[in-house]
């Protein structure tokens, strides 16, 4: 499937690597190398080496026995060649992250963790990171994620149906609102008609239950064998409601004892294994905040600088005293909450965006917070209040719907991953002492 566009692109990709490699220290060891070709990319040695770092620093913090260095290098070198492949569809397809959207999103982390700016640099440094290394890694992975819910989102849609026989559901199971920390593991199967591929995959995933019952770590297992998108973080998935759990675990987790794995369990995508790390009743009550917000994204006739620069003129007028209402009136290109003076009433976590989430979460009531951007464009929003209040049957459908798209997206999202690397042209270029092949 290689494009022959591409033939000239990867002859002065190969020559580049020719040229690193004769350019020697006095020891005669080149300064940096080509590792891998990935269509009209390059990942480079001292990248791999840099993000080692980073995933070995982050499993030694969590108390991850870690794989051996060369299997680690190689775990890490595939993940790089998918972070490529999007990075480089996100590329052509004019995304792009400006240095103030970054310092939000920076500032929103540090601010997420309680920490100051300085004290977040010294954390980094700490993880074996360099400022300039962290904002590159945060810029990329704020691009994979928006490309992630550009492709795969669009693929995705949720009746109201299936909202109504989820609510069904969990009225008939007395609605439960425990939670579970994850863990897991997905041994793939590209293709269920080859028979042997299968078995072999079915094998392994029984392996690993028995050698996780005889005492080997699930996280470090997680980290050397899971084909799962989250393999480096351990396999860990966060706290999950059983509201919320994938279809695929909804009747298997709340019967799991805790720090035991399920059994293998086979989906379409392959053949995965469950953790509960620790669970905890859920809150009677849950936290709101009365938000509004102004909108402007790119259109036809408004380039993303252009929206960028809009919005950035409508938060200067903001802060010089002018009318939110009137401002989301006339310019909001939300028309649902714009008619309404950018008003989205109360809001709970969960039923926003990530980006817009984390600027409402951080807000102190009455502060303006912008620019933001999400998928959706560039947001200035202010919380106005907040409260603590039963759970209304309103959250309840917004929720399910949520859960709902949350388990399609996860699904859809590995079968999209392994499509883009079929179709992807890659190259690794390890030697033996990396313990390496090339794809």
């Amino acid at each position: 499937m290689k494009a022959n566009l591409r033939v000239s692109v990867q002859a002065m990709l190969l020559l580049l690597a020719m040229v690193l490699a004769t350019v020697a220290r006095a020891d005669r060891e080149p300064l940096d190398r080509v590792i891998a070709i990935v269509d009209d990319g390059v990942i480079l040695q001292s990248e791999l080496d840099a993000r080692v770092q980073t995933v070995i620093s982050r499993l030694s913090a969590q108390g991850t026995t870690l794989p051996p260095r060369s299997l680690l290098a190689q775990r890490v070198l595939d993940q790089l060649i998918t972070d490529s492949i999007q990075l480089q569809r996100a590329d052509r397809m004019g995304m792009r992250i400006s240095d103030n959207e970054l310092n939000e999103t920076i500032r929103n982390i540090a601010q997420g963790n309680n920490l100051t700016l300085a004290q977040f640099e010294q954390q980094l440094t700490a993880e074996g990171l360099t400022y300039a290394q962290a904002r590159e890694q945060i810029r990329q992975e704020m691009l994979v994620s928006r490309v992630q819910q550009r492709s795969v989102g669009n693929r995705i849609r949720v009746t109201d149906r299936e909202v109504e026989n989820y609510l069904a559901a969990e009225e008939a199971r007395g609605g439960n609102v425990t939670e579970y920390e994850l863990a897991h593991i997905l041994v793939a199967v590209d293709n269920f008609n080859d028979q042997a591929a299968a078995r072999q995959a079915r094998d392994k995933a029984e392996r690993l239950v028995k050698e996780i019952r005889n005492g080997r770590d699930f996280r470090s297992a997680a980290v050397a064998e899971s084909d799962a998108s989250n393999a480096l973080d351990g396999g860990l998935m966060g706290w999950r409601p059983e509201n919320q759990l994938p279809s695929l675990l909804a009747d298997v987790v709340p019967g799991l004892a805790l720090q035991e794995p399920s059994e293998v369990l086979q989906s379409g995508s392959g053949f995965h294994i469950v953790m509960v790390l620790d669970k905890r009743g859920g809150a009677q009550l849950v936290e709101q905040a009365k938000v509004r917000h102004i909108l402007v994204r790119a259109s036809e006739t408004l380039t993303e600088a252009q929206a960028e620069q809009k919005i950035r003129e409508l938060y200067r007028e903001l802060q010089q005293g002018a009318d939110f209402a009137e401002l989301a009136r006339e310019y909001s290109d939300d028309p649902v909450s714009g008619s309404d003076g950018g008003n989205l009433g109360w809001v709970s976590r969960g039923q926003m965006v990530p980006a817009f989430e984390q600027a409402m979460l951080a807000a102190d009531i009455g502060e303006l917070k912008g620019p933001i951007r999400s998928q959706f464009g560039w947001h200035i929003l202010q919380v106005e209040d907040r409260r603590q209040k039963d759970v209304s049957d309103e959250l309840q459908e917004n929720s399910a719907r949520q859960a709902i798209y949350r388990r399609k997206f996860e699904v859809e999202l590995q079968s999209w991953l392994r499509e883009i690397r079929d179709e992807a042209f890659v190259e690794k270029k390890l030697d033996s002492d990396d313990n390496g092949d090339n794809a």
